[in-house]
């Protein structure tokens, strides 16, 4: 089965996802959020893939959910459609690392789903925010708990409730993306990014993001003693005693991930 919102391409081990509404700037509707579903799938299947990259085109990430499809919806539709649920989580589901490639706009629903992601990569001209406020409502995917916790209370607060929208370099001050990059360099640096982490340990790289979340679940201690059981569980894998043999013998490990 084909894919009506998204594109989707397979660049050596790395899956290759663009949102592709251009008319309405990327809005995340229904349809796109079950191609995007299908799609993580399956890359999720495909063991030659080892990362996935997230992008839109260069005037929008995406510009928001679809506003249309919405707004005729009463309490009891949203309700018991469990509206922005089905389908919204699965990027956090996704075992793979994925990386979102963000240029210009990434506002409301698509802030809110490259802040899913595992890292954002910005183009210079990137612009995110929570803009719900300005249209009687509040983010209703993760907006007020994810950017609280990524650029702190105060500022999360402000963008909440005022719609002010963040510029790349904020951004990047702020934690909320990795490292800027001009925009012609943009899907490029993120292919280059995700080609190097698929080009690791299958398992070792799972066991690292897994990790790195953990660390926004639980405390500090429960987050220490959870990463060194998985740090002791890396040396029952074959690829631990490659890497650290390759590297005495100062060669590039022959990983099997295994």
């Amino acid at each position: 089965m084909g894919y009506e919102y998204i594109l989707v391409e397979k660049k050596e081990s790395v899956g290759l996802i663009t949102l592709n509404r251009p008319k309405a700037l990327n809005a995340l509707c229904a349809g796109l959020i079950d191609d995007l579903g299908r799609a993580l799938d399956d890359m999720e299947a495909d063991d030659d893939i080892g990362a996935v990259v997230l992008t839109g085109s260069e005037k929008a990430f995406a510009a928001g959910a679809d506003i249309k499809e919405m707004s005729e919806k009463d309490f009891m539709d949203v309700y018991l459609q469990d509206f922005i649920t089905k389908g919204w989580e699965r990027i956090t589901t996704c075992r793979k690392p994925i990386i979102a490639a963000v240029a210009g706009y990434a506002l409301g629903g698509g802030c809110e789903v490259a802040m899913m992601c595992d890292f954002i990569i910005a183009g210079e001209n990137a612009k995110f925010g929570q803009p719900e406020i300005t249209i009687g409502t509040i983010p209703g995917s993760g907006g007020t708990q994810r950017l609280t916790r990524f650029v702190g209370k105060s500022k999360a607060m402000e963008m909440c409730l005022t719609g002010r929208l963040m510029d790349a370099e904020e951004a990047e001050r702020s934690g909320l993306v990795s490292r800027i990059v001009p925009n012609d360099e943009l899907l490029s640096d993120a292919l280059k990014t995700a080609q190097q982490i698929a080009g690791l340990s299958r398992p070792i790289v799972l066991m690292a993001k897994e990790c790195v979340n953990r660390s926004y679940e639980t405390t500090l201690s429960e987050g220490v003693r959870y990463e060194r059981r998985v740090f002791h569980s890396t040396f029952a894998t074959e690829d631990q005693k490659e890497g650290m043999a390759a590297f005495a013998e100062k060669r590039q490990p022959k990983w099997k991930n295994r």
